[in-house]
């Protein structure tokens, strides 16, 4: 193993606490792994990981040789992307993790655009609603409603998605429609909250000019958004939701809006990716794609979108 992958193996341990799965990632079997480090270490005769059982973790010079070893990778890294030839024609696996919905409804059903575009490029797709460590999970890139939370990443908004609140028409029927805002606190509502948290997020409304927050009764709280889309339908109560999620069930009668005069606060999506992608060349144009789709999907829709 050459000096530049016995670097990018010892950065990858570091930053997954394991030789198994940094080899993994890597795609070297775990006994060359474990060679190479020490073969690393003789050379500077230094220790610069502790093992246990149940981790390792670098020793403080380990933490300092991490340190100059990123910048040193990403240094080359820059190096490899200045190239026209990389640039132009960017090529490897991009490692996607996205929204179940805005995978089905808006990225997938367009991405043979984008392979059509950037032939050499190919995707490793994972899906759900759960948080991911982008670095530990070897992520590229992540696309999210909501506001971003993570400030050791870089953000790219993409666009603003209108929300409404709606409910069923047996709901409606037997608990009435609210008229007010002021009558939500009288209504089920379906909960949803983060998973790894009890905080359970309240129905927001703009009035005036300020977004005004109501809690309601209820009796079922969820954390994933299928599953709180599928419960409105079911007549369990009240949610909140981007209207593009929602159109086929209004459309339908399936789900009716309920205090229109009153418009929600807008939802952001952002694409999220490590501050150490952000010069990689397929992370640059998938996200440079994925605003134009965007940009199209909410203009085509009618909807404002953001810069």
């Amino acid at each position: 193993m050459d000096r530049f992958d016995a670097l990018q193996l010892f950065t990858k341990i570091v930053e997954l606490g394991s030789f198994t799965e940094a080899a993994g990632v890597l795609n070297i079997p775990r006994a060359t792994a474990t060679h190479a480090i020490k073969a690393l270490e003789n050379r500077l005769g230094a220790r610069l990981l502790d093992r246990t059982t149940r981790q390792v973790k670098p020793t403080l010079d380990g933490q300092a040789f991490y340190e100059r070893s990123k910048r040193v990778l990403a240094e080359l890294e820059d190096a490899e992307t200045s190239l026209s030839t990389q640039v132009a024609n960017p090529h490897g696996t991009l490692r996607l993790d996205l929204h179940g919905a805005h995978a089905s409804a808006i990225i997938l059903p367009r991405i043979g655009e984008f392979k059509q575009r950037y032939p050499h490029i190919n995707f490793a797709i994972s899906s759900g609603d759960r948080l991911v460590d982008l670095v530990k999970e070897g992520i590229d890139c992540v696309v999210r409603a909501g506001e971003p939370r993570d400030s050791s990443l870089v953000v790219r908004r993409l666009a603003q998605m209108p929300q409404i609140i709606c409910a069923s028409p047996e709901y409606l029927a037997q608990y009435g429609t609210p008229t007010l805002p002021q009558d939500l606190a009288a209504h089920q509502g379906i909960g949803f909250f983060s998973k790894g948290s009890d905080h359970r997020y309240p129905f927001e409304l703009i009035i005036g000019d300020q977004v005004a927050e109501f809690h309601t009764q209820g009796w079922m709280s969820v954390s994933d958004a299928d599953c709180y889309l599928s419960a409105a339908l079911a007549g369990c109560g009240l949610i909140q939701l981007p209207r593009f999620r929602l159109e086929e069930h209004l459309n339908a009668g399936s789900l009716v809006q309920v205090l229109a005069d009153w418009p929600s606060p807008q939802m952001p999506v952002c694409a999220l990716y490590p501050f150490h992608r952000q010069l990689s060349p397929r992370v640059r144009v998938f996200i440079d794609w994925a605003d134009e789709v965007y940009r199209e999907k909410f203009r085509d829709d009618g909807q404002r979108v953001i810069g």
